[in-house]
């Protein structure tokens, strides 16, 4: 970001102390500054500051310093000002909110990165986005697609910074911090991927992550965005293929909203509604009747595309034994599970129960 915008700051400020203020960027340099000469010289002083990275007031070879958080939450700024008195720490207290604030605005102006968080929030009005990217120059009809990379269990600041290594093109991929489990990925892909690759992109980052911080994570994939003002819609994909994940692939860590399939489904509907499904298909007796075994049956059968003869040999059981099982099964819930439209319903009815659990619903 240009200096300009801190200096401009600083012209204002001036009138209201005497002090010297400036500015210093990531590598040591003065950017802006009251005094003129010191602009593009480095400050000796600061060395140990900017190795602390502190979020409060330090002292050092007579000045007072503070750091500017970025977008990400990472350190690119420090300001300064004379002295090493009380006077000089609120002078640098608000002048680094002053700072911020014409930082947040220049980002939301003129960041790239800032207009997609912008999209992918909905922070920004359809007609707008038209606007903002012809002043930005972004290519509005180049395919991208959305990753949401969640951490479990514990998460790391840095994690943002190992994808950003991963995909340093600030130009065409970016990397954006939305919540402190959650970062989302927004890459330019070619018009044809195919969901596979998508699938290994996901892999690359879930090790990545994995072996550098030692950190687990859900990676939700939304469909491919062929427009700047679907990536909205895209992350909203995104989530809802890792919220139907927790309830239907408990297993899986990468999870494809193209690949949900009926799940998505069971999961918008009411709960009221998919009570009254159990309750209609179940007339005999309720599923929960089923015990463990006969569940882990159920499940087996629906595994092997409903052949009697594969299932027995998966379950060491003989075909005979199979056979008992389903017409107890049928006894039970009044649905054959060989015949194909009474499978359906039973794997519908399997997964809603499953739905209903997962909200709490007995």
């Amino acid at each position: 970001m240009s200096g300009r915008v801190f200096q401009s700051v600083i012209v204002q400020m001036k009138e209201a102390t005497d002090r010297a203020i400036g500015v210093i960027d990531s590598e040591g340099s003065v950017i802006a500054c009251s005094e003129l000469s010191l602009i593009g010289t480095k400050l000796d002083e600061v060395s140990a500051v900017l190795e602390e990275k502190t979020e409060q007031v330090a002292v050092s070879g007579g000045r007072t310093f503070k750091y500017l958080s970025g977008w990400d939450n990472s350190y690119e700024y420090v300001v300064f000002v004379d002295g090493e008195d009380n006077q000089a720490r609120c002078i640098c207290i608000m002048a680094s909110i002053a700072f911020n604030e014409a930082k947040a605005c220049h980002e939301e102006k003129y960041d790239k990165t800032t207009f997609i968080k912008n999209i992918l929030l909905d922070n920004i009005l359809p007609g707008d986005i038209f606007v903002r990217a012809r002043e930005l120059r972004f290519d509005m009809d180049v395919s991208r697609a959305v990753f949401l990379i969640r951490q479990l269990e514990k998460s790391d600041i840095s994690a943002v910074e190992v994808i950003q290594n991963l995909y340093p093109d600030r130009d065409r991929d970016f990397i954006v911090s939305v919540s402190e489990t959650d970062i989302v990925l927004v890459k330019e892909v070619p018009a044809d991927i195919e969901l596979e690759q998508l699938h290994k992109i996901a892999m690359h980052i879930e090790n990545t992550i994995s072996t550098e911080l030692f950190i687990r994570t859900v990676i939700g994939i939304g469909s491919v965005a062929k427009h700047l003002r679907l990536l909205a819609e895209k992350y909203k994909e995104a989530q809802v293929a890792i919220e139907v994940g927790k309830v239907f692939d408990t297993e899986k860590t990468i999870i494809s909203y193209e690949n949900l399939g009926i799940g998505r489904i069971i999961y918008q509907l009411p709960t009221t509604l998919c009570e009254m499904f159990l309750s209609e298909v179940f007339k005999k007796n309720p599923i929960d009747s089923l015990d463990h075994e006969t569940l882990y049956t159920i499940r087996k059968f629906f595994e092997n595309n409903l052949n009697v003869s594969e299932t027995s040999r998966k379950l060491f059981v003989h075909r005979n034994t199979l056979v008992y099982r389903l017409e107890k099964i049928k006894k039970l819930t009044g649905l054959d599970l060989r015949e194909f439209d009474h499978a359906i319903v039973f794997k519908v009815a399997l997964m809603v129960n499953k739905y209903l659990n997962s909200q709490g619903v007995k």
